[in-house]
């Protein structure tokens, strides 16, 4: 069985916004012995398979996604299970946004959507089925990626920003995570406690839970990447190797030797250039 993904780059008006664009594609279902598995990073994400469907679980649900159907993925912190519906070929295209560009496109309450799946049209008006027949219609992939950047511009025009969210989301990207929830009450003189409250609403998870996601990326993306072993430089992201495997344990479902004796190919492909 084989798998390839090809990253697609987003249009200018979606620059900070949408971080990924990708295309996954595979001749069958994936091996058994794969784990299939994603783990947290920071991203709301919009799915449309085009050819076969797809299911994703977690610890608290099941989600079966049609062909062509649009598949809205709440922001997660909890590790998640992929699969196809069926043996046979396999396509979907996938957008991940950024942790401060989602509630520009989706006016949601992020933290009811988190660890959720939904089909967007039972999440947002009428115009996601619109898109998602337009989408149906076209039998290429380049359309059915015009189609939906297309949509997303428009509901990005529709929005307007919230500055503090911007900033905020902002400095945990550029501390890779290692800002305290102190500092940023510091740095914008709101408590933490309205802090949290209002990333709950635009980001859907607080902000010292935003970072831990953040801090977990810095180690896991590069050994994705590149499937040597772990490097023993990158626990300074964590207090002792005590937090690391306790974080680890939490975004994976595993411990990180545990982790390292299964195979998670699926996983890891959507890491590679």
């Amino acid at each position: 069985m084989n798998m390839r993904i090809t990253h697609i780059k987003p249009y200018p008006q979606l620059n900070g916004y949408v971080s990924k664009i990708w295309v996954f594609e595979s001749s069958g279902r994936i091996p058994a012995e794969d784990m299939r598995l994603i783990v947290p990073n920071g991203m709301v994400k919009l799915t449309i398979p085009f050819r076969n469907g797809v299911s994703g679980k977690n610890e608290t649900m099941y989600h079966l996604s049609k062909e062509s159907r649009l598949t809205l993925i709440g922001i997660g912190d909890i590790p998640a299970i992929i699969d196809v519906e069926q043996d046979k070929p396999s396509g979907t295209i996938g957008i991940e946004f950024s942790a401060a560009g989602a509630y520009r496109f989706f006016q949601l309450k992020q933290s009811e959507v988190k660890n959720r799946i939904f089909l967007l049209d039972e999440v947002l008006d009428h115009t996601a089925r619109q898109v998602q027949e337009m989408i149906a219609n076209h039998g290429s992939v380049a359309k059915k990626l015009h189609v939906i950047q297309q949509y997303l511009i428009g509901r990005l025009q529709r929005s307007s920003a919230d500055h503090l969210i911007d900033y905020c989301v902002g400095l945990i990207k550029n501390t890779r995570g290692q800002i305290t929830v102190r500092q940023l009450e510091q740095k914008t003189g709101y408590s933490s406690r309205w802090l949290n409250d209002r990333f709950q609403h635009k980001v859907g998870l607080s902000p010292k839970n935003l970072c831990s996601i953040i801090r977990f990326q810095q180690f896991y993306e590069p050994w994705a990447r590149s499937g040597r072993h772990f490097n023993d430089n990158l626990y300074h992201y964590f207090y002792d190797q005590a937090h690391f495997i306790k974080e680890f344990k939490r975004f994976t479902g595993l411990s990180p030797l545990k982790y390292t004796k299964s195979e998670n190919e699926f996983g890891r492909i959507f890491y590679k250039d």
